[in-house]
């Protein structure tokens, strides 16, 4: 019975996220800024707190999991320049004062699951090759807790340190979930800036206002994005994927087109923002902790819930460009 017992905690501890200090709602909520740098490897609750507030200034950090990793850096050194603030380090006093001053509203809240929640359908398991998709009726969530941490723009890993010994299948269930806020935000886009170098998507007003910033993942060596200025002409939700043999895609065999129906799991996520140039887009993904961690088709890929707020709120025509070294002035 001691060799089982010991057995059950060694998994425990593979299994589960670590953590740099206590988690849970009231550490995050009222944590402050410490000048100890965070790990980049454990849960942290004032990182998590940071990222919210940087998801709800519309300075996305990708997948909110609690770690100071490259795309929460990205996030805080763009909010850093966008307030006239040093970005020379991620994570500075004064970039702290700003986020809370932005949003004072507890960045852990709780919340009760519902029945849309846990019915369903989900996927038993989420194919690896995209000719095994194209027989399903949807690509759809692999279980509750993925949609549940989707929706509130969490890593699974996250979700469940917040809620140990919670149910995510269980309708009624209270839950602590990330408060990233309002999801109907209005953007009055002018033109998408995508930087190829820093895997990073801009967006901004017509006078020149940084309004927005999502990490991206931006084509890849073998399949790179164009260069230049294209335009937006199609925004579409939940869009069919179409596969090309002509794309010749790595790992993709079939030399007969295939369609693979809409869902979050789709190869192109839950959103479609079609580019000028044939077969370029801006879309979501199935892998968020990987944005601008992996390579795309050529494409540039966002979150689901990055791609859902660019691709709401513009318009076709909206001017998208693609750059490439550093503009002057610009550190890296």
């Amino acid at each position: 019975m001691i060799g089982r017992w010991v057995g059950t905690l060694l998994l425990l501890s593979l299994i589960s996220p670590a953590v740099a200090a206590s988690l849970d709602a009231p550490s995050i909520n009222n944590a402050e800024y410490r000048s100890k740098a965070a790990s980049e490897d454990k849960i942290d609750p004032a990182v998590v707190k940071a990222q919210v507030l940087l998801d709800r200034a519309q300075f996305s950090p990708g997948e909110i999991d609690g770690k100071l990793g490259e795309n929460a850096e990205k996030a805080l050194r763009a909010f850093a320049d966008a307030k006239g603030l040093a970005s020379d380090k991620p994570l500075t006093e004064e970039v702290w004062k700003k986020l809370v001053e932005a949003s004072p509203d507890p960045a852990i809240t709780d919340y009760k699951i519902s029945e849309a929640d846990v019915k369903g359908p989900f996927l038993e398991k989420l194919p690896a090759k995209m000719e095994e998709m194209k027989t399903l009726a949807a690509l759809s969530y692999t279980s509750p807790r993925e949609g549940i941490a989707e929706k509130f723009h969490m890593s699974e890993g996250l979700l469940q340190a917040l809620n140990p010994g919670k149910k995510f299948d269980r309708v009624g269930e209270i839950i602590a979930v990330a408060n990233v806020g309002n999801k109907d935000s209005k953007l009055g886009i002018g033109r998408i800036e995508i930087d190829k170098r820093r895997q990073t998507l801009k967006v901004f007003a017509t006078s020149g206002e940084l309004l927005a910033f999502f990490p991206a993942t931006v084509g890849s060596k073998e399949k790179p994005t164009p260069s230049g200025t294209l335009k937006v002409v199609s925004a579409d939700a939940n869009p069919n994927y179409r596969y090309n043999p002509d794309y010749q895609f790595k790992g993709v065999k079939s030399k007969v087109a295939f369609t693979i129906k809409p869902g979050p799991n789709n190869p192109v996520g839950s959103f479609w923002i079609g580019l000028s140039a044939e077969g370029y887009g801006i879309h979501g993904t199935a892998n968020p902790s990987k944005v601008s961690k992996s390579e795309s088709h050529g494409c540039v890929r966002l979150t689901n819930w990055d791609v859902g707020l660019l691709g709401r709120n513009v318009k076709k025509g909206t001017p998208v460009e693609f750059v490439e070294e550093l503009k002057t002035g610009q550190k890296n």
